[in-house]
C-alpha cells in the first residue's frame, strides 16, 4: 500500500503508537492519533472519528479484535494493521536498489525476550548492526526505517501478529505455546494461529520447539520459501534435524552448526554457559531452551559459529528473569535466597522457573492478573517443589482454587489486595515466616502484573527492594 495519498488513523499512543505516528508524519498524506487516556492524542474518543476520510487503521496491541472501532473499520472495508505490518511495509532501502535489513522474528508464550537478546548479542559480536527491537528496545516501526541496520531481531507478541499479514522473515521461531492471553484471542486455537504467522514464507531458517507438539505441528505445516531449513530444538538428545543436549554438551544434528545434516556436531559443554545454571550447577531448563533457540537462529542467519558461541557464553540475562536479588545469612550458617522471576507471567513460565529448584525448597509468591488462565496443573506438577505459597493480586480465586484442588496440604498466606503500595512488602514478610536455611523465596507469579503494578519490571523492582530490606533485618536471626 502506498501511503503518500492516504489518511491513517493510529489507535493508542503507547510505545508502538508513538513510533507509528513519528514515521507516518513524513510518509502519509495525513496521520492522526486517537487515545482516550492520552492528552497528547489528536482525538480522545473513537466516536469522533470521521470514518469517511480514513484509509488505514494502525492499531496498538492493547486493543483486541472485538473492540468496537476495529469492528467498525472492518465493516467499512478499511484495512486494520499492526505496527509490525506497517514496519514491514516501510522497510528502509539500504542500497538504493531495494535491499532491506534482514528480519529475525521471535515469538512464543515464553522466552521471547531472552532469546531475542541472545540472538542480537551473537550477531552483534559477529560485526553486524543487529538491534533487539519490537516488544523490547526501540519500536520496530522506528528501527525498520533506519537504513544503518543489517538485521533486526524482532520480539513479536501474539497481539502484534494478529493484525500482521505479509511477513516473510529470514529466520523465525515459535519458542512454545501454552495458555496465555486467551481472553484477548478468544481461545487457544486463535492464539496459536496468530503465532504461526511468523512461519509463513521464511526464507533461511525456521526454528521450532521439538518438545512442543503444537509448535512442531505448526512447523511441519508451514509453507516456507524454497531452500529454507527447519531446525527443531530440544532439551533432550537431538535426532536428525535438531539441536539439543547430549552428555552435558550442546549438540547439533540439523547441519546449522556446519556439519552435514544428520551428523553429530558437538558445540560446547552446557556448563560453559554460566547464565544457564544455578550456583550448584543445576541447569535452568527454560534458559537453556532459550540459548538453544538463539543459537539456531544466529547460526541459521549465517553467524560465525565460534564468535557466536563465545558471545553466548558471556551473555548476561536482563533483569527479572530468575535473578537472585537478595540473600539472608541466618544464625545457623544457612542462607535464604530471594529470586526475582517477575517475567514469569503465565503458568508455563512459572512451571519452568519452579522446576529449577529442589524438593520442598521454594516459598512461592504467586498471583496477579490471571488473564483467564487456570493453575491446577501447574500446582499439581510443582507440589513437590513448593514448601509454602503467598498469594498476591486482585484476581486471587483461580490460584486459590488450584491449591484447593491440587495441593490442599501446602500452607498458604493470602495477601489483602488493598493498598497496592505495600502489597509486595507484605508478601515478602509473609514468605519470610515460612523460609528456613536452604530455601528460596521465588517470585514467579504465573500472572500479569497490571492489577497492582505498573509492569512486570515494577513488580520485580518492588520485590527486590522488599527482599533486600527483609534480608538486612532478619539476616542472622
Amino acid at each position: 500500500m502506498e501511503l503518500h495519498d492516504k489518511t491513517v488513523m493510529v489507535a493508542g499512543l503507547g510505545v508502538s503508537g508513538r513510533g507509528m505516528m513519528e514515521v507516518l508524519r513524513t510518509r502519509a498524506a495525513k496521520a492522526f492519533s486517537v487515545d482516550e487516556r492520552n492528552e497528547h492524542a489528536d482525538l480522545h474518543s473513537f466516536d469522533d472519528v470521521d470514518w469517511e476520510h480514513v484509509d488505514l487503521v494502525c492499531t496498538s496491541p492493547v486493543f483486541n479484535p472485538r473492540t468496537p472501532f476495529i469492528l467498525e473499520a472492518q465493516r467499512r472495508g478499511i484495512p486494520v494493521i499492526s505496527e509490525v505490518e506497517l514496519a514491514w511495509m516501510l522497510r528502509a532501502d539500504r542500497d538504493g536498489k531495494g535491499a532491506h535489513a534482514g528480519w529475525i522474528g521471535i515469538t512464543g508464550t515464553n522466552g521471547k525476550t531472552s532469546t531475542t537478546e541472545m540472538t542480537s548479542e551473537m550477531l552483534t559480536a559477529c560485526g553486524l548492526d543487529a538491534p533487539a527491537v519490537g516488544n523490547i528496545g526501540k519500536s520496530v516501526s522506528h528501527a525498520a526505517v533506519e537504513p544503518e541496520h543489517d538485521v533486526l531481531c524482532v520480539e513479536l507478541s501474539s497481539f502484534q501478529l494478529h493484525f500482521t499479514y505479509s511477513l516473510a522473515l529470514d529466520c523465525a521461531v515459535i519458542t512454545n505455546i501454552a495458555d496465555d492471553h486467551l481472553d484477548w484471542h478468544g481461545g487457544i486455537d486463535n492464539y496459536a494461529a496468530d503465532k504461526a504467522k511468523v512461519f509463513h514464507g521464511v526464507t533461511r531458517t525456521l526454528v521450532y520447539n521439538a518438545d512442543d507438539a503444537r509448535v512442531s505441528g505448526l512447523a511441519a505445516a508451514a509453507e516456507t520459501a524454497p531452500g529454507c531449513r527447519k531446525v527443531g530444538f530440544t532439551l533432550h538428545e537431538p535426532t536428525a534435524g535438531q539441536i539439543g543436549v547430549k552428555d552435558g554438551w550442546i549438540v547439533d544434528m540439523s547441519g546449522v552448526a556446519g556439519a552435514a545434516p544428520g551428523e553429530e556436531e558437538r558445540i560446547a559443554p552446557v556448563a560453559e554457559f554460566t547464565h544457564l545454571t544455578e550456583p550448584d550447577g543445576t541447569v535452568y531448563p527454560h534458559l537453556l531452551a532459550d540459548a538453544l533457540t538463539a543459537l539456531a537462529l544466529a547460526l541459521g542467519y549465517g553467524a560465525d559459529r565460534d564468535t557466536a558461541v563465545r558471545a553466548l557464553q558471556g551473555f548476561a540475562p536482563g533483569g527479572h528473569r530468575i535473578q537472585t536479588v537478595a540473600t539472608a545469612s541466618l544464625a545457623d550458617g544457612g542462607t535464604v535466597r530471594f529470586v526475582d522471576d517477575s517475567k514469569a507471567t503465565n503458568a508455563h513460565a512459572a512451571n519452568a522457573s519452579l522446576s529449577s529448584f529442589g524438593p520442598k525448597s521454594v516459598v512461592w509468591i504467586a498471583g496477579g492478573l490471571a488473564k483467564g488462565s487456570r493453575f491446577e496443573r501447574l500446582v499439581a506438577d510443582q507440589a513437590h517443589t513448593i514448601k509454602a505459597a503467598v498469594i498476591i493480586g486482585k484476581d486471587q480465586q483461580p490460584m486459590l482454587d488450584a491449591f484447593a484442588a491440587s495441593a490442599p496440604d501446602i500452607p498458604l498466606t493470602v495477601i489483602d489486595p488493598a493498598e497496592n503500595d505495600t502489597v509486595m512488602a507484605r508478601a515478602v514478610d509473609a514468605a519470610g515466616t515460612y523460609a528456613t536455611a536452604g530455601d528460596v523465596v521465588l517470585m514467579a507469579p504465573a500472572c500479569a502484573s497490571m492489577d497492582q503494578f505498573k509492569s512486570y519490571a515494577d513488580r520485580g523492582d518492588q520485590f527486590a527492594a522488599a527482599a533486600t530490606r527483609w534480608a538486612s533485618v532478619h539476616g542472622g536471626r
